[in-house]
C-alpha cells in the first residue's frame, strides 16, 4: 500500500496495465506457437510429397518452392540447405518404406523349376528369375550329380539317374545345399569349395553375405563374375536360400516330368514347372557350334555326304524329342496333381516377345515381376549385335531366333523332321518342305502359341 500511494497515479495505471496483458501474453505465445508448428507440419507434408513423385517433378516442385521455404521457414537460409533438409528427408523415408515393406505380411514361398535341354534358351530364360532379388536362384546344380552318377561303375539307367535327380532337387528346394556335397569334386572342406558349377551365374551365390572376402593362393574354377568372392561358403549359402522369400532352379537334366509328382505333391513346396522347348532343327544347329567335337559325323555328312550318318546318332535324337513330347504330352493332359503347376513355353516366343512371356511365367508362378528384371530384359533383348559367346545371354533375341534358317543345310532339317516329327507338330513347328522353303524369311515355320500351354 505503501508503494502504491507513493506512485503516480498514471504510473499505477499503466503498471496494472501491463499485469492484465501479461495474463493474455501466455496464451497468446501458446497460439503462436501451435501456428508455426502448423506451418511447419504442413511444409515437412509438402516436403514428403514431393519426393514420392517423379525427378522432374521434384525438380519443378523444387523451383516453386524455393521461394517460399525462406517466409515460411527461416532455419532453410539458403538453398543448401534446403537441398541438405530434402535429403535428409528421402533418407529417412526411404528408412521408413523399408521398415513397413519388411513389415508386410510376403505371401507364400513359391519353388519354380526351369525344365529344358541343352540350347534351348534356359540360360536366357533363367535370367528372368535370376535377375529379381528376392528369388534364390541356383543355376545347373544337377551338373555335379550327373558327372558323379554317370561315372560310376556300370553306369546308371535313365531311370534311377531321374531319381537320384528327383532327391536331390527337393532338398535343395528345402535349402538343403548340403546335398551337393556328395557330388562335388573334390569333395568340400568344412562346407568350402571354389568348385560350385558356374556360380557366377547365380546372384544369390555372389552377393553379401555368401560372398566372403577372397582367399590369396585358392583357384577358385566358377568364380563370380562382377566381383571378387572367397570360396563357396555352403553354409552361408543355405542361410540365404532361407532368408529369400521364393526360390528357382534351372536345369537341363531332367526330361521325365512324371518322376517330379512326389515334389509336386509335397507339402513344403508350392512347385511351379515351367518346360522350355526350341525348335529341334534350331537345338541341333546349336549344338553343332556349341560342342563341336561331339557332332563332327554330322557335319562331315552335311558338307561331303560320302559317310552316312551312324544310326545311333539318330536314334539318339528320335530318344530326346521323345522325352520332351511325353513329358509335354503329361503336363498338357491336366492329371490332377499337375493342374495349375505346369506350364509349356516356347523358346521363339520368348524371343519374339520376352517382356510379355516373363509377364505370364511370373504371374503363372504368382510371382511379381519387378523393375529389376523389365530393366535388364529391355538391355539384353536390343543388343546390336549378338555376343560370340555360346553362352551369352545378351541378344538381340527377335532376329536371333531363325538364324538357324539360312545356314543349316536342308539334308540335316530332313533328318531332324523325320525323327522328330510328333514333338514338332505338338508344339507347333512347321516342316520345311524344300531348301527354298527354309530359307524364305516370309514363310514362318512357327504356328501360333496355344491358350491351353499353361495348365
Amino acid at each position: 500500500m505503501e508503494i502504491r500511494r507513493a506512485l503516480p497515479q498514471d504510473i499505477w495505471e499503466l503498471l496494472h496495465f501491463l499485469k492484465i496483458r501479461s495474463k493474455y501474453a501466455v496464451l497468446l505465445v501458446f497460439v503462436v506457437s501451435l501456428i508455426i508448428i502448423e506451418k511447419e507440419n504442413n511444409f515437412i507434408s509438402r516436403v514428403s510429397d514431393k519426393l514420392k513423385q517423379t525427378p522432374q517433378a521434384l525438380a519443378e516442385a523444387n523451383g516453386t518452392e524455393t521461394s517460399l521455404a525462406p517466409a515460411e521457414n527461416g532455419s532453410l537460409a539458403s538453398l543448401q540447405e534446403l537441398d541438405a533438409a530434402f535429403s535428409q528427408l528421402r533418407s529417412h523415408l526411404h528408412n521408413i518404406t523399408l521398415q513397413l515393406e519388411g513389415n508386410k505380411d510376403p505371401g507364400p514361398r513359391r519353388h519354380v523349376l526351369l525344365m529344358a535341354t541343352t540350347r534351348t534358351g534356359s540360360s536366357f530364360v533363367g535370367e528372368f528369375f535370376n535377375q529379381q532379388g528376392n528369388i534364390f536362384y541356383l543355376f545347373e546344380p544337377l551338373w555335379h550329380v550327373e558327372k558323379m552318377v554317370t561315372f560310376l561303375p556300370g553306369g546308371a539307367s535313365a531311370v534311377g539317374s531321374a531319381l537320384v535327380y528327383r532327391d536331390v532337387l527337393k532338398q535343395l528346394f528345402l535349402c538343403d545345399l548340403y546335398i551337393l556335397e556328395n557330388f562335388i569334386s573334390p569333395a568340400p572342406e568344412d562346407h568350402l569349395t571354389p568348385f560350385l558349377f558356374r556360380r557366377g551365374s547365380s546372384h544369390s551365390l555372389c552377393e553379401e553375405p555368401v560372398c566372403t572376402p577372397s582367399a590369396k593362393k585358392v583357384f577358385e574354377k566358377y568364380y563370380c563374375k562382377n566381383r571378387r568372392c572367397g570360396p563357396l561358403n555352403i553354409t552361408l549359402a543355405a542361410e540365404a536360400c532361407r532368408h529369400k522369400q521364393h526360390m528357382a532352379l534351372k536345369t537341363v537334366r531332367v526330361r521325365q516330368l512324371e518322376f517330379l509328382q512326389p515334389l509336386v505333391e509335397d507339402p513344403r513346396l508350392d512347385l511351379r514347372i515351367i518346360q522350355l522347348v526350341r525348335d529341334p532343327r534350331a537345338v541341333l544347329a546349336s549344338r553343332m557350334v556349341a560342342f563341336s567335337g561331339k557332332y563332327e559325323t554330322w557335319k562331315k555328312w552335311a558338307s561331303e555326304g560320302e559317310a552316312p550318318l551312324h544310326e545311333e546318332e539318330v536314334q539318339r535324337l528320335r530318344g530326346n524329342c521323345e522325352s520332351i513330347r511325353v513329358s509335354a504330352e503329361l503336363g498338357l493332359r491336366q492329371p490332377g496333381w499337375l493342374r495349375g503347376r505346369y506350364m509349356l513355353v516356347r523358346y521363339e516366343d520368348v524371343a519374339r516377345a520376352p517382356l510379355q512371356k516373363a509377364e505370364e511365367m511370373y504371374r503363372f508362378a504368382g510371382l511379381p515381376l519387378t523393375p529389376q528384371v523389365e530393366e535388364w530384359i529391355s538391355k539384353n533383348t536390343q543388343a546390336p549385335r549378338d555376343s560370340s559367346g555360346v553362352y551369352s545371354t545378351c541378344k538381340n533375341s527377335s532376329e536371333q531366333f531363325e538364324k538357324w534358317r539360312f545356314s543349316m543345310p536342308f539334308k540335316l532339317a530332313q533328318v531332324v523332321q523325320d525323327a522328330c516329327a510328333p514333338a514338332m507338330q505338338l508344339f507347333g513347328y512347321k516342316l520345311a518342305s524344300s531348301p527354298a522353303t527354309l530359307a524364305n524369311r516370309s514363310f514362318s515355320l512357327l504356328e501360333e502359341a496355344q491358350p491351353s500351354w499353361v495348365t
